[in-house]
């Protein structure tokens, strides 16, 4: 990047930075925890800051135990007890006497959703990986590791190819749960430094190369039949822009973290090359340049509007690539901003586009993971080191 150009992008990533600790942190932290009863609001009003979820999700507790960790680093006041509570909860609320973690409970703490879902279980891992990142214990280590054991035993695609989409079997098979798992995989391995979890990311990635990735359509199926068969309709399967970006990102940061998997990094590349490709082409929507909700793989339309959480990937996948471009970089921080609401500062809109069935005035917990990674690892790719919250 020009000097200039690079100047810009960080003034962008600075001011966002800004709005995620003093704004956004701030606001879930006073207002998007049950402190008494122990659990995390599924969501919160823009109007008066309430949340009438009558159940709590797995996802969304683990989601926060990951925001809040990353807070905790930096020094926000108050993330350490978040992180703390967090954990208590999955441990005393959502743990199934076998193994795994249930889908959801009421807001007593007892299960209603017995489902182990292995989307959910994805993100328990990213939780006691960013959380023993931000205080090391042995306790959070033994349970990463009885996690991991759980899905290979208990988990496994009968094939030895992949995971079932959960206990019992949900299909159809899906690259979405795969893709997380990867993505707590790698945050794992970081983490706790146990080469079991680098090995098993890199047998996703080979899945992923070798069955998830349509190479001759350059673009990614969302779900498959029980064979890894792209499910179609007249011919085309659905695409999601979004998850091209994540894959870029994590394709990328496999190549970082397994350096001595270089059969593996050739197709890395060139998977992402297309993928950027796909999106510029066919993801974007013609007037905003917003990344839209889904595609066709012959480019088509499938779902109008634009969502929150592919701008927050995106930024992601721009500001982390080796060529990093400055214009493509403020482009996405400007398309991500754009969702951010004026009063109350800290909160957003999940989606923007006329006719949306999604309350403009109900902002989702889930989303906050989202913006927390994208916000911090672009910070970082741009030399920006986000400074620690004031006592």
């Amino acid at each position: 990047m020009a000097n200039a150009a690079l100047d810009a992008a960080r003034r962008s990533a600075a001011d966002m930075n800004h709005w995620l600790r003093e704004d956004a942190w701030r606001i879930w932290l006073d207002h998007g925890i049950d402190w008494c009863r122990g659990g995390f609001h599924e969501h919160l009003s823009s109007s008066n800051m309430t949340c009438d979820a009558t159940f709590r999700r797995l996802r969304v507790s683990a989601r926060q135990i990951y925001v809040f960790s990353q807070a905790m680093q930096m020094g926000t006041p108050g993330a350490e007890d978040a992180v703390e509570l967090g954990l208590r909860t999955i441990r005393a609320h959502f743990a199934m006497p076998g193994g795994g973690y249930a889908a959801r409970c009421d807001l007593r703490g007892r299960i209603i959703d017995g489902w182990i879902d292995l989307y959910d279980q994805a993100f328990v891992l990213l939780a006691l990986a960013a959380a023993f990142a931000a205080r090391p214990s042995a306790r959070l280590r033994t349970e990463a590791l009885a996690l991991l054991d759980f899905l290979e035993t208990s988990l496994r695609h009968p094939s030895g190819v992949g995971f079932q989409e959960g206990l019992p079997a949900h299909p159809p098979r899906r690259q979405n749960p795969h893709m997380h798992w990867l993505e707590a995989l790698l945050a794992a391995a970081e983490s706790f430094r146990e080469v079991i979890f680098l090995e098993r990311a890199a047998e996703l990635v080979d899945l992923f190369l070798g069955a998830l990735f349509q190479l001759s359509e350059g673009a990614l199926p969302e779900t498959f039949d029980d064979a890894w068969r792209p499910l179609r309709d007249n011919g085309r399967f659905l695409v999601e822009p979004g998850h091209h970006a994540e894959w870029i990102w994590l394709l990328g940061r496999f190549e970082t973290l397994a350096h001595d998997r270089l059969d593996l990094h050739a197709g890395c590349r060139a998977a992402a090359a297309v993928f950027r490709q796909f999106n510029e082409t066919c993801g974007r929507a013609s007037e905003s340049q917003m990344i839209v909700d889904a595609v066709w793989s012959d480019g088509s339309e499938a779902a109008g509007g634009c969502s929150l959480w592919p701008q927050a990937e995106v930024l992601k996948a721009e500001a982390c690539r080796p060529d990093s471009q400055a214009d493509r970089v403020i482009r996405a921080y400007e398309n991500l901003s754009r969702f951010f609401l004026p009063e109350p500062s800290g909160l957003w809109r999940e989606r923007l586009n006329p006719g949306s069935q999604d309350d403009p005035g109900i902002t989702k917990a889930s989303s906050l993971y989202h913006l927390t990674s994208a916000i911090l690892c672009a910070g970082r790719s741009l030399g920006h080191a986000a400074e620690p919250a004031a006592e």
